[in-house]
Protein backbone atom coordinates (compact mmCIF):
# COMPACT_ATOMS: atom_id res chain seq x y z
CA UNK A 1 0.00 0.00 0.00
CA UNK A 2 2.83 2.35 0.91
CA UNK A 3 4.58 1.50 -2.36
CA UNK A 4 1.47 2.36 -4.36
CA UNK A 5 1.08 5.62 -2.43
CA UNK A 6 4.70 6.54 -3.09
CA UNK A 7 4.31 5.89 -6.81
CA UNK A 8 1.15 8.03 -6.88
CA UNK A 9 2.94 10.91 -5.17
CA UNK A 10 5.85 10.67 -7.61
CA UNK A 11 3.45 10.69 -10.58
CA UNK A 12 1.70 13.78 -9.19
CA UNK A 13 5.02 15.55 -8.80
CA UNK A 14 6.03 14.64 -12.35
CA UNK A 15 2.70 15.90 -13.71
CA UNK A 16 3.13 19.15 -11.79
CA UNK A 17 6.64 19.53 -13.19
CA UNK A 18 5.39 18.96 -16.73
CA UNK A 19 2.63 21.49 -16.30
CA UNK A 20 5.15 23.99 -14.98
CA UNK A 21 7.52 23.48 -17.90
CA UNK A 22 4.75 23.76 -20.51
CA UNK A 23 2.82 26.60 -18.89
CA UNK A 24 1.48 29.22 -21.28
CA UNK A 25 3.79 32.20 -21.66
CA UNK A 26 2.49 35.48 -20.21
CA UNK A 27 0.20 37.34 -22.55
CA UNK A 28 1.63 40.67 -21.42
CA UNK A 29 5.39 41.17 -21.65
CA UNK A 30 6.27 44.77 -20.81
CA UNK A 31 10.04 44.71 -21.29
CA UNK A 32 9.82 48.30 -22.50
CA UNK A 33 8.43 49.28 -19.08
CA UNK A 34 5.65 51.39 -20.55
CA UNK A 35 3.05 50.50 -17.91
CA UNK A 36 2.74 50.94 -14.17
CA UNK A 37 2.30 47.82 -12.05
CA UNK A 38 -1.41 48.56 -11.66
CA UNK A 39 -1.88 49.15 -15.39
CA UNK A 40 0.00 45.96 -16.23
CA UNK A 41 -2.06 43.85 -13.82
CA UNK A 42 -5.34 45.20 -15.19
CA UNK A 43 -4.30 44.69 -18.81
CA UNK A 44 -2.96 41.19 -18.25
CA UNK A 45 -6.23 40.21 -16.58
CA UNK A 46 -8.18 41.44 -19.61
CA UNK A 47 -5.87 39.67 -22.08
CA UNK A 48 -6.16 36.39 -20.16
CA UNK A 49 -9.95 36.65 -19.92
CA UNK A 50 -10.46 37.34 -23.63
CA UNK A 51 -7.93 34.69 -24.65
CA UNK A 52 -9.48 32.01 -22.45
CA UNK A 53 -13.03 32.83 -23.51
CA UNK A 54 -12.23 32.64 -27.23
CA UNK A 55 -9.51 29.98 -27.16
CA UNK A 56 -7.11 32.31 -28.96
CA UNK A 57 -4.05 34.02 -27.45
CA UNK A 58 -4.17 37.83 -27.42
CA UNK A 59 -0.64 39.03 -26.60
CA UNK A 60 0.99 42.44 -26.04
CA UNK A 61 4.79 42.70 -26.08
CA UNK A 62 6.80 45.88 -25.53
CA UNK A 63 10.59 46.06 -25.97
CA UNK A 64 13.28 48.71 -26.10
CA UNK A 65 14.73 47.20 -29.29
CA UNK A 66 14.17 44.28 -31.65
CA UNK A 67 17.90 43.50 -31.62
CA UNK A 68 18.43 43.99 -35.33
CA UNK A 69 15.40 41.96 -36.41
CA UNK A 70 12.59 43.52 -38.38
CA UNK A 71 9.45 44.14 -36.30
CA UNK A 72 7.66 41.49 -38.36
CA UNK A 73 10.32 38.83 -37.74
CA UNK A 74 10.58 39.70 -34.05
CA UNK A 75 6.81 39.53 -33.53
CA UNK A 76 6.44 36.25 -35.44
CA UNK A 77 9.36 34.62 -33.63
CA UNK A 78 8.13 35.78 -30.23
CA UNK A 79 4.82 34.06 -30.76
CA UNK A 80 6.32 30.92 -32.31
CA UNK A 81 9.04 30.30 -29.74
CA UNK A 82 7.32 31.24 -26.48
CA UNK A 83 4.87 28.39 -25.99
CA UNK A 84 1.66 30.11 -27.06
CA UNK A 85 -1.12 28.22 -28.81
CA UNK A 86 -1.66 27.66 -32.53
CA UNK A 87 -4.07 30.60 -32.83
CA UNK A 88 -3.23 34.12 -31.82
CA UNK A 89 -2.95 37.87 -32.34
CA UNK A 90 0.19 39.59 -31.01
CA UNK A 91 0.85 43.32 -30.81
CA UNK A 92 4.52 44.31 -30.65
CA UNK A 93 5.67 47.81 -29.68
CA UNK A 94 9.38 48.59 -30.03
CA UNK A 95 10.49 51.95 -28.67
CA UNK A 96 13.88 52.23 -30.43
CA UNK A 97 12.43 53.40 -33.75
CA UNK A 98 8.77 53.76 -32.73
CA UNK A 99 7.75 50.53 -34.45
CA UNK A 100 4.56 48.58 -34.00
CA UNK A 101 3.54 45.30 -35.58
CA UNK A 102 0.61 42.92 -35.32
CA UNK A 103 1.38 39.25 -35.98
CA UNK A 104 -1.51 36.86 -36.52
CA UNK A 105 -1.40 33.08 -36.74
CA UNK A 106 -3.89 30.25 -37.11
CA UNK A 107 -7.47 31.44 -36.63
CA UNK A 108 -6.09 34.91 -35.90
CA UNK A 109 -5.32 35.29 -39.62
CA UNK A 110 -9.02 34.90 -40.40
CA UNK A 111 -10.01 37.25 -37.58
CA UNK A 112 -7.79 40.17 -38.63
CA UNK A 113 -8.00 40.78 -42.38
CA UNK A 114 -5.89 43.44 -44.07
CA UNK A 115 -8.82 45.87 -43.95
CA UNK A 116 -9.50 44.92 -40.35
CA UNK A 117 -5.88 45.55 -39.37
CA UNK A 118 -6.03 49.04 -40.86
CA UNK A 119 -9.24 49.74 -38.95
CA UNK A 120 -7.75 48.52 -35.67
CA UNK A 121 -4.55 50.53 -36.05
CA UNK A 122 -6.48 53.72 -36.77
CA UNK A 123 -8.06 53.38 -33.33
CA UNK A 124 -5.06 52.61 -31.13
CA UNK A 125 -2.19 54.38 -32.97
CA UNK A 126 -3.16 57.93 -31.90
CA UNK A 127 -2.95 56.78 -28.27
CA UNK A 128 0.45 55.18 -28.85
CA UNK A 129 1.72 58.38 -30.44
CA UNK A 130 0.50 60.40 -27.45
CA UNK A 131 2.16 58.06 -24.97
CA UNK A 132 -1.17 56.74 -23.67
CA UNK A 133 0.09 53.16 -23.73
CA UNK A 134 -2.40 51.57 -21.34
CA UNK A 135 -5.36 53.04 -23.26
CA UNK A 136 -3.84 51.91 -26.58
CA UNK A 137 -3.38 48.33 -25.37
CA UNK A 138 -6.86 48.16 -23.85
CA UNK A 139 -8.31 49.43 -27.13
CA UNK A 140 -6.35 46.76 -29.01
CA UNK A 141 -7.64 44.04 -26.67
CA UNK A 142 -11.25 45.23 -26.94
CA UNK A 143 -11.04 45.33 -30.73
CA UNK A 144 -9.61 41.80 -30.78
CA UNK A 145 -12.55 40.66 -28.65
CA UNK A 146 -15.01 42.30 -31.05
CA UNK A 147 -13.24 41.01 -34.17
CA UNK A 148 -13.09 37.42 -32.89
CA UNK A 149 -16.80 37.47 -32.09
CA UNK A 150 -17.53 38.73 -35.61
CA UNK A 151 -15.29 36.10 -37.22
CA UNK A 152 -17.15 33.41 -35.28
CA UNK A 153 -20.29 34.34 -37.24
CA UNK A 154 -18.53 33.21 -40.42
CA UNK A 155 -18.23 36.73 -41.83
CA UNK A 156 -15.09 38.39 -40.38
CA UNK A 157 -14.73 42.15 -40.56
CA UNK A 158 -13.43 43.14 -43.99
CA UNK A 159 -13.85 45.84 -46.60
CA UNK A 160 -17.61 45.28 -46.92
CA UNK A 161 -18.63 45.17 -43.27
CA UNK A 162 -16.21 47.08 -41.05
CA UNK A 163 -17.77 48.47 -37.85
CA UNK A 164 -19.56 51.76 -38.37
CA UNK A 165 -18.45 54.77 -36.38
CA UNK A 166 -21.09 56.33 -34.08
CA UNK A 167 -23.06 58.99 -35.97
CA UNK A 168 -23.38 62.27 -34.08
CA UNK A 169 -26.55 63.81 -35.52
CA UNK A 170 -26.40 67.08 -33.57
CA UNK A 171 -22.76 67.78 -34.36
CA UNK A 172 -23.24 66.92 -38.02
CA UNK A 173 -26.27 69.23 -38.24
CA UNK A 174 -24.41 72.13 -36.63
CA UNK A 175 -21.43 71.71 -38.95
CA UNK A 176 -23.69 71.49 -42.02
CA UNK A 177 -25.61 74.63 -41.06
CA UNK A 178 -22.37 76.49 -40.41
CA UNK A 179 -20.90 75.51 -43.77
CA UNK A 180 -24.14 76.44 -45.54
CA UNK A 181 -24.27 79.86 -43.87
CA UNK A 182 -20.67 80.70 -44.73
CA UNK A 183 -21.16 79.57 -48.34
CA UNK A 184 -24.32 81.66 -48.67
CA UNK A 185 -22.58 84.78 -47.37
CA UNK A 186 -19.67 84.29 -49.76
CA UNK A 187 -21.95 83.88 -52.76
CA UNK A 188 -24.55 86.57 -52.01
CA UNK A 189 -22.18 89.21 -50.64
CA UNK A 190 -20.82 90.43 -54.02
CA UNK A 191 -24.28 90.13 -55.60
CA UNK A 192 -25.77 92.35 -52.93
CA UNK A 193 -23.13 95.04 -53.48
CA UNK A 194 -23.80 95.05 -57.24
CA UNK A 195 -27.53 95.60 -56.72
CA UNK A 196 -27.36 98.85 -54.76
CA UNK A 197 -28.64 100.87 -57.77
CA UNK A 198 -31.54 98.54 -58.45
CA UNK A 199 -35.03 99.63 -57.40
CA UNK A 200 -38.16 97.58 -56.97
CA UNK A 201 -40.57 97.82 -59.96
CA UNK A 202 -44.33 97.72 -59.62
CA UNK A 203 -45.03 95.82 -62.86
CA UNK A 204 -43.48 92.56 -64.00
CA UNK A 205 -42.98 93.72 -67.61
CA UNK A 206 -40.63 96.41 -66.36
CA UNK A 207 -37.99 93.71 -65.90
CA UNK A 208 -38.05 92.73 -69.61
CA UNK A 209 -36.71 94.87 -72.44
CA UNK A 210 -39.45 95.58 -74.91
CA UNK A 211 -39.29 93.23 -77.93
CA UNK A 212 -36.34 91.25 -76.59
CA UNK A 213 -38.21 88.00 -75.89
CA UNK A 214 -39.57 86.05 -78.86
CA UNK A 215 -40.25 82.42 -77.93
CA UNK A 216 -41.63 80.52 -80.93
CA UNK A 217 -40.99 76.89 -79.98
CA UNK A 218 -39.66 74.84 -77.05
CA UNK A 219 -38.83 71.12 -77.01
CA UNK A 220 -36.76 68.75 -74.84
CA UNK A 221 -34.83 66.05 -76.69
CA UNK A 222 -33.49 62.99 -74.76
CA UNK A 223 -30.22 61.96 -76.38
CA UNK A 224 -28.73 59.05 -74.38
CA UNK A 225 -27.73 57.81 -70.96
CA UNK A 226 -24.53 56.12 -69.84
CA UNK A 227 -24.20 53.90 -66.77
CA UNK A 228 -20.83 52.70 -65.52
CA UNK A 229 -20.83 49.83 -63.04
CA UNK A 230 -17.77 49.00 -60.96
CA UNK A 231 -17.66 45.74 -59.06
CA UNK A 232 -17.00 46.29 -55.36
CA UNK A 233 -14.81 43.59 -53.85
CA UNK A 234 -16.49 41.85 -50.93
CA UNK A 235 -13.27 40.78 -49.26
CA UNK A 236 -9.63 41.77 -49.21
CA UNK A 237 -8.70 38.76 -47.09
CA UNK A 238 -5.44 38.52 -45.19
CA UNK A 239 -1.94 38.71 -46.63
CA UNK A 240 0.30 35.98 -45.22
CA UNK A 241 3.97 34.99 -45.07
CA UNK A 242 6.10 32.24 -43.56
CA UNK A 243 8.15 32.87 -40.42
CA UNK A 244 11.59 31.47 -39.58
CA UNK A 245 9.92 28.55 -37.79
CA UNK A 246 7.98 27.62 -40.92
CA UNK A 247 4.64 28.79 -39.53
CA UNK A 248 2.22 30.93 -41.52
CA UNK A 249 1.54 34.42 -40.21
CA UNK A 250 -0.52 37.41 -41.24
CA UNK A 251 -0.60 40.97 -39.97
CA UNK A 252 1.27 44.19 -40.59
CA UNK A 253 2.68 47.25 -38.90
CA UNK A 254 4.37 50.62 -39.18
CA UNK A 255 5.49 53.61 -37.12
CA UNK A 256 3.72 55.47 -34.34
Amino acid sequence: MRKILSIAIILCLLMTLCLTVHATAPRLVDNGELLTDAEAAQLEKKLDEISTRHGLDIVVVTVDSTGGKTPETFADDWFDYNDYGKDGILLLVSMEYSDWHISTTGYGIKVVTDAGLEYMSEHFLPMLSDGEYADAFHTFADLCDEFIAQANTGDPYDTHNLPKEPFNVVLTLIISLGIGLVAALIVTGPMKRELKSVRKQLKADAYVNSGSLKLTNAQDLFLYTKVIKTERPKSSGSSTHTSSSGNTHGGGGGKF
